[in-house]
């Protein structure tokens, strides 16, 4: 039988199905494949909020979408081209993302009558029987019995069998895109080493689904996408609560100070715990303590004691370690909180994204309590940017906040690692003796920094007084006096304005420095922001791009930046919060861009959003 072979630029694949089927692992695995090839991609896993939801139904179904192409990406794509659904739910719950004339794989067994009752389809419509897909190309698979019989020599269950069901697709989509199978066979035997059966069943499934595309005689054509023209150099596929736990290690290593993390864990921010307490032979110490209070406490007292004091959490945790991120600010100690970001109020959507706590960062604390905020914009930027964050810690003696967000932390990207020697230096000073005339240690004198001394309790000659009572200038005895109490809270503001003479100014990501509309981005808005820019840049349109990574302080140019354009755009997955401070600040009438659907924003929203304001 003669098959061509068809070269394709890009491609969205959507695995969904029950949070039973596996669809998180095949997506991985498919990505990670993509990845070993050098072809350039991006990705978005969307998880069901309940541990285990009622099998079949709606608020069960698990998706992964992966978007891979021969050119950079900077999003994992509006719309998919290809729609895996292992059953009705799944269907129901992702068709409107998919493409007209898009392809849906579906496995028939999910579509019988207790399944099409559990996604509330009406009685007697089945959506893969009926016209209603004739938009689109349907490739039905019975796969559940497929993939029984091809493990039927094997003693297992039927339970255990149909856990394969997810390798029959993944086999199945490596054939449709010409790949090999090796990353996944690994894989598999690295998981499965010692259960021979399950290894054995898991290989088998997967080729089965591979040979089911190469003999059958529906499908005509196989599709191929090339090599991205990427910078040449060593990528590897990061996630971003992967990448701050590699950029933490790495500050730790830079700056000396050995890393104590105290956290609790929080969706979707207990990954980083995960990932770090696997890294104890670079001396990290990870502390899962009994609630979010004690884990930043914990934290706060590494910090004193001379550690790189790290905790992670997300929005409800950051209103629980509210009081503790105060006391770090009085005693003005380097102390890192970690924020991912997901859908509120209260606990809101715990697995769905939003840029929900810039406010909270800025400013949810009581008394005037000013605090450095630091926002990664991808999954591999978080390597870069919480190593900027511990700099500024270490460096100012404050406590800093880094934001990242769900769709970050989970997404995942080609990523150039840097060399350790290629990465700037932490200069970290304990004080070890009296100096400047001192004839009793004091522990807040300053510098020109307005920074006061790291002094390691138990160092002789530098005992001194901590704690959360408002603090004498320079002695750091508690003190009532009023006048006092008003030039430290001007200090402790003035310090955090003056990180903005040590670091870079704004630049423009893309576009003419003036122009009709500057796009002002900060966090994971930046794929879907560039992405729609030029494509509106590509029209011939003076359109330009800002995003914003120093939140608290500004960088000092971004107000002249802001006022070279005649219209400002501020998009934001969240009910507009930067452009209050924007508006603020600089008063300028920006326009806000604002989606709070616990998913990110698309280009194509993004770009009639632009055209409305040419």
């Amino acid at each position: 039988m003669s098959r061509k072979e068809e070269l394709l630029q890009d491609v969205v694949i959507k695995f969904a199905g029950d949070s039973g089927d596996g669809m998180q692992l095949t997506g991985t695995q498919f990505t990670n494949n993509t990845a070993l090839m050098g072809i350039d991609l991006a990705t978005f896993p969307d998880f069901p909020a309940e541990i285990r939801a009622p099998q079949g139904t709606l608020p069960g179904v698990s998706g992964y979408q992966l978007r891979f192409s021969s050119d950079r990406v900077f999003t994992p794509g509006d719309e998919c081209d290809v729609l895996v659904a292992m059953n009705a739910a799944a269907l129901k719950a992702n068709l409107k993302s998919l493409k007209k004339g898009g392809k849906i794989i579906v496995n028939t067994d999910g579509f019988d009558a207790k399944n099409l009752r559990l996604a509330n389809y009406p009685d007697g419509v089945n959506p893969i029987n009926d016209d209603s897909l004739s938009s689109y190309e349907v490739i039905k698979m019975d796969v559940t019995k497929m993939t029984r019989e091809a493990l039927k020599e094997y003693e297992l269950g039927t339970k255990e069998k149909d856990r394969a069901k997810n390798m029959f697709v993944l086999g199945f989509l490596y054939w449709m895109y010409n790949r090999d199978m090796d990353s996944s066979i690994k894989f598999l035997e690295d998981k499965f080493g010692k259960k021979e059966v399950i290894l054995n069943s898991n290989i088998k499934a997967l080729q089965a689904g591979f040979n089911f595309g190469d003999t059958t005689e529906t499908f005509t054509t196989t599709y191929r996408v090339e090599k991205a023209k990427m910078q040449p150099g060593t990528y590897r596929s990061i996630m971003g609560n992967q990448a701050v736990a590699m950029g933490l290690i790495a500050a730790s290593q830079k700056s000396g100070l050995p890393l104590f993390l105290g956290t609790y864990p929080i969706t979707p921010a207990s990954d980083i715990l995960h990932e770090l307490s696997r890294h104890k032979s670079f001396g990290v110490r990870t502390f899962q303590a009994e609630d979010e209070i004690a884990g930043i406490t914990a934290a706060i007292g590494a910090a004193y004691g001379g550690s790189l004091g790290v905790t992670t959490t997300s929005g409800p945790g950051m209103a629980l370690k509210t009081e503790a991120m105060g006391l770090a600010v009085m005693l003005e100690i380097p102390l890192l909180i970690v924020n991912i970001q997901r859908g509120g109020p209260s606990t809101g959507l715990p697995t769905k994204t939003e840029q929900s706590d810039l406010l909270q960062a800025y400013y949810g604390r009581n008394g005037e309590c000013p605090m450095p905020v630091i926002s990664a914009s991808t999954p591999s930027d978080c390597f870069a940017t919480v190593y900027e964050a511990v700099r500024i810690a270490v460096q100012h003696m404050t406590p800093v906040i880094f934001l990242s967000d769900g769709y970050i932390a989970n997404g995942a990207e080609p990523w150039k690692f840097p060399k350790a020697d290629d990465l700037q230096e932490i200069k970290v000073k304990f004080k070890t003796e009296l100096g400047h005339e001192e004839e009793k240690f004091q522990p807040y004198l300053r510098d020109e920094k307005l920074v006061r001394p790291w002094a390691i309790p138990g160092t002789p000659g530098l005992e001194h007084r901590i704690g959360g009572l408002e603090k004498q200038n320079i002695t750091g005895n508690v003190s009532y006096d009023p006048e006092n109490h008003q030039l430290m809270v001007k200090i402790r503001q003035e310090k955090v304005d003056k990180i903005a003479d040590y670091i870079p100014d704004q630049q423009l990501d893309s576009g003419p420095e003036k122009g009709k509309v500057l796009v002002l981005g900060w966090g994971s808005t930046y794929g879907a922001i560039k992405s729609a820019v030029s494509e509106i840049q590509a029209e011939g349109h003076a359109v330009s791009h800002a995003h914003i990574k120093y939140l608290r302080p500004f960088p000092k140019n971004l107000g002249d930046l802001i006022k070279k354009f005649d219209k400002v755009l501020i998009p934001e997955i969240n009910n507009g919060q930067l452009i209050k401070i924007i508006r603020e600040q600089f008063l300028i009438d920006a326009k806000g861009y604002n989606k709070i659907m616990g998913v990110p924003i698309t280009k194509g929203e993004l770009v009639e959003a632009i055209k409305g304001m040419l």
